[in-house]
């Protein structure tokens, strides 16, 4: 039976509120604290507890999400936390209020991505699961930059506290989206109602999926692809800063921009390229970008060029975007470990990205910023011969005619 179009379309919409709210739990945490006098050192504080309890929450986020029937709870649930967590900002700006809205923040996204996959993996069947990803990602790029867009004005011309009372606002669509959804519709096949729902064997069988030597070496992928990737748009905004003075707030928003267009524009099409060409194929075009757009960071010095620059970063986040959640259904096939299987590589997300910003910014602070993207683009080059070494290819061989 296949999907309902009302289904599809409130998927559509929960994914572009969901990245939509967000956005506002970006640099504009730190703008709104400054205007109350928080130090660079408090925020910092503020900023590494979110950090901190997104990569202790993953794997038991997805774990949470793996054991609930019902997955439109869990979205719920990470919807409600997002709305609490903006409430709080917005409310009340001291130091405890901020650090727990920062946990609740993180636990949320830990049970909303997965979440949302698992939401998705139901509604359209394994077959369709690829291109649907692609779909995903495509609203999700178009909420960001709407939000950022939406937010940014909202900052400068009414108040910065208004950022958190519009994420708040934003948790009410995104929860229509939810409930718009039929309630169930049957899986397609039933290894789509094991990849998603508790299975009935033995718990210790779903976990052992997590020793798998496939899902470790996608795992590590992913840890240097965060690894060489998470610092350079922070990096390239020192240097726009440096540079470009006054105008470096509009060439920092379109460098978030530019690859949330490019996200919009190719995610449907390597959806389909990994269901036809294979997912390592794909994933290997994805991590070329790093090095590419480590190399020309190292090099550019127009604040012009490095926007157009991002453009690379659009790609590789459209592979990402669409071959992580790919993958990981490909991998927990038949184990009822899929969420599980998500938190486990959204901490190698969480662990690459935190390596990353503290080794590029101790070099970049010691030595500059050209030798710190020099040192980035060495990480993407390593990135990608982990691909070529470690990674199988994961995509379900098709049944012969015969069988």
């Amino acid at each position: 039976m296949p999907p309902d179009g009302t289904g599809l379309r409130a998927l559509d919409w929960l994914n572009f509120f969901v990245a939509n709210l967000q956005t506002g739990f970006g640099p504009f945490i730190a703008v709104y604290l400054t205007t109350h006098k928080w130090t660079q050192g408090q925020i910092g504080v503020a900023l590494s507890v979110g950090t901190a309890v997104t990569m202790l929450a993953q794997v038991p986020g997805g774990a949470l999400v793996d054991a609930l029937p019902r997955k439109r709870l869990a979205a719920t649930i990470g919807l409600v936390a997002i709305a609490a967590s903006a409430l709080l900002l917005g409310l009340w700006p001291a130091r405890g209020p901020v650090m727990l809205a920062q946990a609740l923040h993180g636990f949320a996204g830990c049970v909303l991505v997965p979440a949302i996959a698992a939401i998705t993996l139901n509604r359209v069947g394994r077959q369709a699961f690829a291109e649907r990803l692609g779909r995903n990602a495509r609203f999700a790029a178009l909420g960001n930059a709407a939000g950022a867009a939406l937010m940014g004005a909202i900052g400068s011309f009414v108040a910065s506290r208004a950022v958190f009372w519009l994420a708040a606002l934003l948790v009410l669509p995104a929860l229509a989206a939810v409930r718009a959804m039929p309630g169930r519709d049957p899986p397609a096949d039933p290894d789509l109602a094991a990849a998603t729902e508790p299975a009935d064997r033995p718990r210790e069988a779903g976990w052992r999926v997590m020793l798998d030597r496939r899902l470790l070496a996608f795992a590590l992928c992913i840890v240097c692809f965060q690894f060489a990737n998470a610092a350079m748009l922070p990096i390239a905004a020192a240097e726009v800063t440096r540079q470009a003075g006054e105008r470096a707030n509009l060439i920092i928003a379109a460098c978030l921009i530019v690859p949330q267009g490019v996200v919009a524009l190719l995610s449907p099409l390597v959806g389909r390229l990994a269901e036809r060409q294979g997912r390592r194929r794909v994933l290997l075009l994805g991590f070329l970008m790093l090095p590419v757009h480590g190399l020309l960071l190292a090099t550019l010095a127009s604040p012009a060029l490095i926007v157009a620059s991002q453009v690379l970063d659009g790609v590789a986040g459209a592979v990402i975007g669409v071959l992580l959640p790919l993958i990981a259904a490909d991998l927990t096939r038949g184990t009822g470990r899929f969420n599980l299987c998500m938190g486990a590589i959204g901490l190698g997300v969480g662990v690459g990205a935190t390596l990353s910003t503290a080794m590029a910014g101790g070099i970049a602070g010691r030595y500059g910023n050209s030798l710190a993207f020099l040192s980035l683009t060495l990480a993407g080059t390593i990135a990608v011969l982990m691909v070529v070494l470690t990674m199988p290819e994961t995509r379900p061989t098709p049944p012969s005619p015969g069988g």
